[in-house]
């Protein structure tokens, strides 16, 4: 079905339009505020039905502004909700609002593009962020704390003069900044002080609709439709495409969710017996797999990339979703936009489809997914240690019999994909431990210097390896969550700002000065050679090759550009080699007269232009 839904702006008339099959008769109610608590009813006006489950209604008036919802009678039973399409919200997100979308749009807006528009996939450094820690910690000075419009002030510095805010995510060099949930979220009571409140916001209201706490103000919702653009346009203007993490596989209350109230439970995996499939452990599962569902996420998705200029999207738990589905967004999106990039969670989790011949987009099936990427947990897990048993090392902490492994997923070799265009290298990001938190918990043995190194070597590995590398924000500053007991967190998603908030009062210190030159370094080299950006797992067999005969545990890699094919690359050849290791090695080095050193717990480099 091409149809669409929701409320259809006209300056002298908007049509609204329902999708609701099982019902027998459905109204608009117009109100005059989206303050849902106050019976501030205009009037109820009767839809017509047509085919297909559709209901519609034109309104010949400008409606820009006026709040509405709809009700659905089943059975005499009289039902409301909120558009499932809706694409403005009164605070808290049950009432939609009609919107003139185009006065929403800042000064610019129609030349804002996508700063790395033909850029491949493995040409982009990700740098995970959420849109409060960004800027909440006094120390950064930045003006609209805790606010989309934070992203819109340049010059901010700490007050010993370094950079914060926007200039510094620029200056460290990532491509992309990936923004946890932006959309309308359920944790955060907007009526309330967000300040005392704080969600990662992975729990959706409203699919099509910015979340209302991020804005100045959360009762006018054309406000966050307007701020949320001006922070896009913000980091477009500083060179930063914007991925956004989008979590189409549950919503935050399965009975609640609107598009469930108006079809009786449709958009949910929900068995015989009336019981949510529950793999997400969310409460509920996306039945991705039924048609007006399935057209549900694209239009979604298109319509995040069309309207708000979105470069990226980030699937959390991918693996509920269809692959069917997922291959129709990136079909669809890509027609328009054929530089956005795809990437999530393939994790296998157990769920309750509701047909049979569903495929499920996990890792697994990345041959049936071939523009999507993802998460690659054998790099992760392999370089510090499982994310599930906190006492276990890796590669880089100090586990043995491990290269062969390692290598692999260095090469972006992995079981289930050899394409580095779909493997996401990282070793952290929101969820768990921080990095330098989680060698910590594994390693008390080694002093602080010792594990500064081991979180840079495994920075070194990730960030130079076929694929795509995604950061967590501050892993650089070797972020610490640390709660008032003293012990680190693993699960903030609704902890303080004070184990939340980047402290960028760290960036005046020289310890955290030097890790982020080093970041900085590792990000600008492998922007500089096409050798460490390579698309396909044929390129890399071609010109990345594994040193042979290493001390033991020791990786080396030598990158050949072959008579010149890498254009993008000016190196004749690269070599860079790992040592976990206490001790330091010589590397001999195949057709070279030198060997290479390498200190302990480090990585190096050598160069043939």
């Amino acid at each position: 079905m091409k149809k669409e839904f929701g409320a259809i702006y006209g300056e002298s008339v908007t049509t609204f339009s329902l999708w609701s099959p099982t019902v027998n008769e459905a109204f608009v109610n117009l109100y005059s505020t989206g303050d849902y608590w106050k019976k501030d009813l205009i009037k109820s006006l009767p839809m017509k039905s047509e085919e297909d489950g559709v209901w519609s209604l034109e309104v010949e008036e400008n409606l820009a502004g006026v709040y509405y919802t709809y009700t659905v009678v089943i059975n005499g039973k009289s039902i409301e909700a909120c558009d499932p399409y809706a694409k403005a919200v009164g605070v808290n997100g049950q009432r939609a609002m009609v919107i003139d979308l185009a006065s929403t749009n800042p000064e610019g807006w129609s030349q804002d593009k996508n700063p790395h528009a033909g850029d491949r996939i493995t040409d982009a450094v990700v740098y995970e962020l959420h849109v409060r820690d960004f800027s909440i910690d006094e120390s950064g000075n930045i003006p609209d704390k805790g606010r989309y419009t934070a992203f819109c002030h340049t010059g901010t510095k700490t007050d010993k003069g370094n950079p914060t805010g926007i200039d510094y995510i620029k200056d460290l060099g990532v491509t992309h900044v990936q923004l946890m949930p932006i959309y309308d979220y359920g944790s955060v009571d907007e009526r309330d002080d967000t300040d005392s409140q704080y969600n990662w916001g992975y729990d959706p209201v409203n699919y099509n609709v910015p979340e209302g706490s991020y804005s100045s103000n959360p009762y006018d919702g054309a406000v966050r439709v307007r701020e949320a653009k001006e922070m896009i346009k913000a980091l477009h203007d500083a060179g930063l495409s914007v991925v956004m993490d989008v979590v189409y596989n549950h919503v935050y209350s399965g009975d609640d969710f609107c598009f469930n109230k108006l079809t009786s439970g449709y958009f949910s995996r929900i068995n015989s017996k009336g019981v949510y499939s529950n793999g997400s452990e969310c409460g509920n599962d996306t039945a991705s797999e039924r048609p007006m569902v399935r057209k549900f996420i694209v239009d979604s998705v298109c319509y995040w990339a069309d309207e708000y200029h979105i470069d990226g999207f980030r699937f959390d738990l991918v693996g509920l979703l269809d692959v069917d589905t997922i291959n129709e967004i990136v079909s669809e999106v890509h027609k328009n936009h054929p530089d956005v990039i795809f990437y999530g969670e393939g994790w296998t989790m157990s769920t309750e489809v509701t047909k049979k011949n569903v495929t499920l987009a996990t890792q697994e099936a990345a041959g049936l997914t071939p523009g999507f990427g993802y998460f690659n947990d054998n790099m992760r897990d392999g370089l510090k240690g499982s994310v599930f048993e906190k006492d276990e090392i890796g590669w880089a902490t100090g586990a043995k019999k491990m290269e062969k492994q390692m290598a692999n997923s260095f090469m972006a070799k992995e079981p289930w994909s050899c394409n580095p265009s779909q493997i996401v290298q990282y070793t952290s990001c929101h969820d768990n431990n921080t990095l330098i938190d989680r060698i910590a918990i594994s390693r008390p043995d080694v002093d602080r210097k010792t594990l500064i190194k081991m979180n840079n070597l495994c920075a070194a590995f990730y960030m130079l390896a076929a694929g795509m590398p995604l950061m967590q924000a501050g892993e650089e500053m070797l972020r610490s969550k640390v709660k008032e007991d003293g012990s680190f967190e693993s699960n903030s998603y609704k902890s303080s700002d004070a184990v939340n908030a980047i402290k960028w009062s760290n960036v005046d210190k020289e310890e955290y000065r030097r890790n982020i030159e080093y970041y900085k370094k590792l990000i600008a080299f492998r922007k500089k050679h096409g050798l460490l950006r390579l698309e396909s797992g044929e390129e890399v067999s071609k010109n990345v090759k594994p040193l042979k005969n290493l001390p033991k545990n020791v990786l080396a890699f030598h990158f050949e550009n072959k008579d010149g094919e890498v254009v993008i690359d000016d190196a004749k050849e690269i070599y860079i080699a790992f040592n976990p290791n206490a001790t330091s090695v010589n590397i001999s080095l195949p057709e070279e007269e030198d060997s290479l050193f390498v200190p302990p717990i480090s990585a190096e480099i050598l160069v043939n232009s």
